[in-house]
């Protein structure tokens, strides 16, 4: 799963035109890479175009990376500089816009919801392959509401009761994409520790471990196990989580998570380095055929 990137931005704007069904977060970044581009083929620095539109580099840095949404103005502002004058070139850019500023089912949770944390919902929409390593939590995609509570109220030990509920059932809505049509494809991979942990007590994993279960049994869900005995050569210190789009314009993802933040990776050199760890976890843990006894195994453990 390597990194890869088709730029061409008239067909671009019109494919995405077109198909109005392709999430706000998709359009943003391919506006914002079609953006750079325009202002690299012009000879523009950041510095300037920054300028242009009353900001700094920051700014159209944020911009390009499709972190933001579009202010009409500025965009404006920018395909003036970028020489883009055709009226009709330039409305297909402002209407791509309005799509990449409309707003997705989640930010119902706008109360709860980290800005960081944003990004990565919006991603995870529009993937088509989803590929994570866990070493200390379940996966949230598989995660039962009990389970997700204690992990949730772990993270957030003074929030207050009513910002859990938030928290988690923003986590469960999550996973609605596991069996909606054209269902992402997920493979996790998950240590041995994180299902030996009792969060929660008997009951909790108890049911945690039923529901793993059956979400292991879905066509489009593959769960592997790393047993103790795998190797230091093979672990990853922290979990990872790589993320394929059906978009031809968007590069493979790497996903961070970190307690406060996360880091997205999309540089090729990056891409492939934690591909290679991945591919590297995958070899290295059982097969996926295997995960169904182990986890009835744990199951008879349990008090």
């Amino acid at each position: 799963m390597s990194a890869m990137m088709r730029p061409h931005a008239e067909l671009s704007i019109r494919h995405y035109l077109e198909q109005p069904q392709v999430g706000p977060t998709v359009v943003r970044i391919v506006l914002g890479a079609q953006l750079r581009r325009l202002r690299q083929e012009r000879g523009i620095s950041r510095e300037d175009a920054g300028h242009a539109i009353r900001g700094s580099h920051a700014k159209i840095t944020r911009v390009e990376r499709g972190q933001v949404g579009f202010k009409e103005k500025d965009l404006a502002d920018l395909l003036t500089l970028y020489r883009v004058h055709d009226e009709a070139q330039r409305a297909e850019y402002f209407e791509l816009a309005r799509q990449a500023n409309t707003s997705g089912w989640w930010h119902q949770y706008n109360d709860v919801l980290e800005d960081w944390f944003e990004l990565h919902i919006g991603l995870e929409e529009a993937a088509e392959v989803i590929r994570s390593y866990e070493v200390q939590f379940l996966p949230g995609l598989l995660q039962t509401e009990a389970y997700a509570y204690v992990v949730t109220r772990l993270g957030y030990p003074d929030a207050a009761e009513s910002k859990i509920d938030r928290l988690v059932s923003l986590r469960m809505a999550r996973q609605k994409l596991l069996t909606r049509p054209a269902a992402p494809r997920l493979w996790a991979v998950v240590d041995e520790s994180v299902l030996r942990r009792p969060f929660g007590g008997p009951d909790v994993m108890r049911a945690q471990l039923e529901h793993l279960l059956e979400v292991a049994e879905l066509p489009n869900v593959t769960l592997q196990i790393a047993p103790f005995s795998v190797g230091a050569n093979a672990v990853a210190g922290s979990p990872i989580t790589i993320l394929r789009f059906r978009e031809p314009e968007l590069p493979d993802k790497v996903y961070l998570e970190q307690l406060t933040g996360a880091v997205y990776l999309d540089k090729q050199e990056s891409v492939d380095q934690y591909t290679l760890i991945m591919e590297r976890l995958c070899t290295a843990a059982d097969p996926p055929e295997e995960t169904g006894a182990f986890l009835t195994a744990l199951l008879d453990q349990l008090p």
